[in-house]
């Protein structure tokens, strides 16, 4: 039998054909991923105003890495300039990519300059330039948008109407434990139902399925909207247990990684009082900061505390 070539000549031929490789899985397309021993990319989200007339530049990070969290201490390797090396941001950095992580406040004469973010993670030096420019200026439609609430380019009159949770931690902003001995954190969460949960808190097994086979539904990062609280480590190099495990505040897409950014992730239930206890231990002496994060799907509020294991 003699094999027939068919040759298409037209732009829309091609694409078509491109099209049917694509949804029968004749043509694989395969991204490299890493557990460990990449570099983090640090990057520069935006800026908003502050009523007193300074601004506030943004800013988050890709890990290149699915398991590695390097500890990159304040100095050479992980530095702001110009001005104080030490702008407040993270020395653990989180898997993946975290959205907005910090903000770093500079004057109202700050005029057309950049503050520059170093990090050298694995031997690998990356930079994010932050700047006031116009088209960097970032509202809460922004904020929705890149983090997965919202489609891209899309808003509602509900995700206008929202503004972010407040966190409050409870007790002394400094603490001092063992290795070994549980510090107790106890965290008051307010916030104003909006955007409403996305999903039924049970689903059946035929429905789970269904989520987890269909295809994306959205270009953008895709996240459920509902409120939750993450506790993580900020600063420290030591491993710390957060008990009972919280929902994690960066971009993991695996479908039952506990993260908002998975498909088959249903928000946690809500303490009728807004008060949430968990304990923190940690297996290795030295000072820490841990950070909380409250997040309804749209925004988002931080919070920080010092622990001093001995």
């Amino acid at each position: 039998m003699q094999a027939r070539v068919i040759e298409i000549s037209s732009k829309a031929g091609k694409a078509l054909l491109l099209a049917f490789f694509i949804s029968t899985g004749s043509l694989s397309i395969h991204a490299q991923t890493y557990q460990f021993g990449q570099h983090v990319e640090p990057a520069f989200e935006g800026w908003r105003p502050n009523p007193d007339g300074s601004f506030n530049m943004m800013f988050g990070y890709m890990n290149e890495n699915w398991e590695e969290e390097p500890d990159v201490p304040i100095g050479e390797n992980n530095n702001f300039s110009p001005g104080e090396a030490d702008r407040g941001q993270p020395t653990h950095f989180l898997p993946r990519r975290n959205r907005f992580t910090f903000e770093v406040t500079v004057p109202s004469d700050w005029g057309d300059r950049e503050l520059v973010w170093t990090l050298n993670v694995n031997g690998v030096e990356r930079k994010a330039y932050g700047t006031l420019r116009q088209d960097y200026l970032v509202d809460n439609m922004v904020i929705a948008s890149e983090t997965g609430s919202l489609g891209a380019g899309t808003s509602s009159p509900e995700s206008r109407a929202n503004v972010p949770p407040v966190v409050t931690v409870q007790g002394d902003n400094v603490r001092v434990t063992r290795v070994g001995e549980p510090v107790t954190i106890v965290t008051h969460v307010w916030d104003d139902g909006l955007p409403e949960r996305r999903r039924e808190t049970t689903n059946t097994a035929e429905e789970l399925e269904r989520r987890m086979m269909r295809r994306p539904t959205q270009v953008t990062v895709g996240k459920v909207n509902g409120l939750f609280l993450s506790w993580n480590v900020y600063r420290g190099e030591g491993t710390v247990t957060i008990d009972p495990p919280l929902p994690k505040p960066w971009e993991d897409t695996r479908a039952s990684a506990n993260s908002p950014w998975g498909d088959l992730w249903l928000p946690p239930e809500i303490p009728e009082d807004g008060i949430y206890n968990v304990t923190a231990t940690f297996d290795k002496p030295g000072s820490y900061v841990l950070w909380a994060r409250a997040d309804d799907g749209g925004l988002y509020h931080d919070a920080y505390i010092t622990v001093h294991v001995e």
